[in-house]
C-alpha cells in the first residue's frame, strides 16, 4: 500500500499525518512550547533514591523530577552483574541519562541509563558489543543474513553495537557504512559535551518532528512527502541529502492555496479522533472511555441491521469494529491496558476471526503491542506501549465545569442542594434575608416547578429568599448571600 505524509508547519507547532489510500493511519502532533523529549540525553543528578521500590529520582532541569528504575540502570540489569540501586546510585550522583517516557499526567518522564542513538537504519548502542535485528524482521534467514552483513561492514576494532531497523533490508552498503559513520560522530560529540556538562542540563536532543519522521518512518512504500512551509522543506531537502538520500526524491513543497490538512480532511478526522463516539461505515458504532492508565472501548451495533441473521449482523460489527479501533489507538496515541468489549459472539469460530483481523489490523502499529485472547467474560484485554501523552491529552483539557467527569449535576439536584445551604445557613446565621446566585437553568426552575417548595422553606426559616441569575455560573455553581 503506498502512503502520503503531510507536513504542516505554523511558528506556534508542527503537524504531521500519514496518510495511506486517503484514509489518515497516524497523526503527529510536536509544539514549539513543549518539544518531545523522547531520545534526549541529559546530564543528570540524583535526588533522591527509593530501595522499597528500587528506583530513583533524577533532576534533569524540567518541572518534575524524572524516574529512573532499576530495571533501566545498566550496572543493575546485567545478568551477571546483579545489584540493588542502592549499590550503584547514591544522592547528589552525577550520571548520563536519556529520556524513553514522555511525563504523562502528575508523572514525571521516564529515563534509562542504557543509552541509545537513532540512525536511519540502525540504532547504536555505545555500550553494550552484540549486534540485534528488530523483532518486526520474523524471517530468520533474513535476520542471520543482515547481522552478517552488517559485521563485514563494520570497522575492525569497533566498539558498542547495534540494532537493525526493518528499513536496512532494503538498504545498500553505502547506506548503511554512511549512518555507521553517522551515529559514530553522534557519539562522539556527546561524550565530548557530556565532558564539561554542568548537572541537569541538556547535552543532546533528539531531532525535531519532521526530521524524525524523515528518518523513522518514510520507507518503500512512502509514495511522497509533502511540506507546506519553505523554510521547513528546505531544512528536510538539506538534512535528506546528508541522511536519508531516498527521502530526497519523496519531499515536495506544497504551495496550494488551500491548507493541505483541510485538503486531505484531516481537521475532521482530529475532531473525530478527540471524541467519545466513533461511527462505523456500516451503522454500527464505538464509545472510547480514557482514564489515566485503562482505556475501554465498546462495540455497538447501532443502526445496522444488514446481516441474514442476528450472527451475521454481530460478526459483521466485531470485524469492521476491529480494524476501526486499531487505527483510532494509532490515531489518538492511546496506551497502557486496553479493554476491547466486542459484541457477544456464539461461536468460536467468529471469535478466532475476530481476534485475527484485530492482530492483523494492529500489526502496522509501531508501538508495541501485546494482545490477549477473549477472556472468560467475551473481552479483549490489551497492552500498547505509551511514550507521550494521547491526542486527547495535548489537545484537551478536562471540563471546569463537571471536572472531567463527563456529566453535570440536573438542575432539580442543585435546586435541592440550595434548599438544604439556605436550611443550614439559617440554623447558624442571623441574616435579615438571603439571596441565592446560581446559573439561569436553576433559577429559572426555582421560579417555575420548585416555587412552592422555595416558599414553604422560606416560611420555616422565616426570612425572605431572593433570586438572582449570573449567566458566568455553570449548572453546578451557586453561591448564597446573606443581606
Amino acid at each position: 500500500m503506498t502512503e502520503e505524509i503531510l507536513v504542516n508547519v505554523t511558528p506556534q507547532e508542527t503537524r504531521v499525518a500519514i496518510v495511506e489510500q486517503g484514509v489518515i493511519q497516524e497523526l503527529h502532533l510536536e509544539r514549539s512550547t513543549s518539544l518531545g523529549l523522547v531520545g534526549n540525553i541529559y546530564r543528570g543528578e540524583v535526588c533522591r533514591v527509593l530501595p522499597g521500590m528500587q528506583s530513583a529520582f533524577v533532576e534533569i532541569g524540567l518541572q518534575r523530577a524524572a524516574f529512573l528504575h532499576v530495571a533501566d540502570v545498566f550496572e543493575c540489569s546485567t545478568a551477571e552483574n546483579e545489584k540493588s540501586i542502592q549499590e550503584v546510585l547514591h544522592e547528589g550522583q552525577s550520571l548520563m541519562v536519556q529520556v524513553i517516557k514522555e511525563p504523562i499526567g502528575t508523572k514525571g518522564a521516564r529515563l534509562t541509563t542504557q543509552l541509545s542513538i537513532a540512525g536511519r537504519f540502525l540504532v547504536f548502542l555505545p555500550q553494550q558489543d552484540h549486534i540485534g535485528v528488530s523483532q518486526r524482521i520474523e524471517d530468520e534467514a533474513e535476520r542471520d543474513h543482515l547481522k552478517d552483513r552488517l559485521i563485514g561492514l563494520l570497522p575492525e576494532g569497533r566498539k558498542g553495537g547495534y540494532i537493525i531497523r526493518t528499513m536496512s533490508e532494503t538498504a545498500t552498503d553505502e547506506e548503511l557504512i554512511a549512518d555507521i559513520e553517522y551515529l559514530q560522530k553522534v557519539w562522539e560529540n556527546i561524550q565530548n559535551t557530556s565532558k564539561s556538562a554542568a548537572s541537569r542540563t541538556l547535552i543532546f536532543q533528539d531531532l525535531n518532528l519532521p526530521m524524525r519522521i524523515l528518518r523513522d518512518v518514510v520507507n518503500v512504500n512512502t509514495n511522497r512527502v509533502l511540506v507546506d512551509s519553505r523554510e521547513t522543506y528546505q531544512k528536510l531537502l538539506d538534512f535528506s541529502q546528508h541522511y536519508a538520500i531516498r527521502a530526497a526524491d519523496l519531499l515536495e513543497h506544497y504551495q496550494g492555496d488551500r491548507p493541505i490538512f483541510d485538503l486531505f480532511h484531516v481537521e475532521s478526522e482530529i475532531e473525530r479522533a478527540i471524541s467519545r463516539k466513533v461511527e462505523l461505515k456500516s451503522g454500527g458504532y464505538l464509545i472510547f472511555d480514557q482514564t489515566e492508565a485503562l482505556t475501554t472501548v465498546d462495540v455497538n451495533t447501532g443502526g445496522f441491521v444488514g446481516g441474514k441473521s442476528l450472527s451475521e449482523t454481530i460478526f459483521k460489527t466485531n470485524l469492521e469494529a476491529s480494524q476501526c479501533i486499531a487505527r483510532q489507538l494509532r490515531l489518538r496515541n492511546l496506551g497502557g491496558i486496553i479493554i476491547i468489549d466486542f459484541i457477544d459472539m456464539d461461536e468460536d469460530s467468529q471469535r478466532e476471526s475476530v481476534m485475527d483481523e484485530l492482530k492483523r489490523a494492529v500489526s502496522k502499529d509501531r508501538a508495541r503491542i501485546s494482545i490477549n485472547g477473549f477472556s472468560a467474560l467475551g473481552l479483549v484485554e490489551m497492552t500498547r506501549k505509551r511514550t507521550r501523552e494521547s491526542l486527547a491529552h495535548i489537545l484537551c483539557e478536562p471540563c471546569p465545569s463537571c471536572s472531567g467527569r463527563g456529566e453535570l449535576k440536573t438542575p432539580q439536584t442543585v435546586c435541592y442542594e440550595i434548599f438544604r445551604e439556605l436550611l443550614r445557613h439559617a440554623r447558624q446565621f442571623s441574616a435579615k434575608e438571603f439571596r441565592v446566585l446560581a446559573s439561569d437553568k436553576v433559577i429559572g426552575l426555582l421560579l417555575d416547578e420548585e416555587s412552592q417548595s422555595l416558599a414553604n422553606l422560606s416560611d420555616f426559616i422565616g426570612k425572605p429568599v431572593s433570586l438572582q441569575v449570573e449567566s458566568q455560573y455553570s449548572q453546578e455553581a451557586y453561591d448564597i448571600v446573606l443581606l
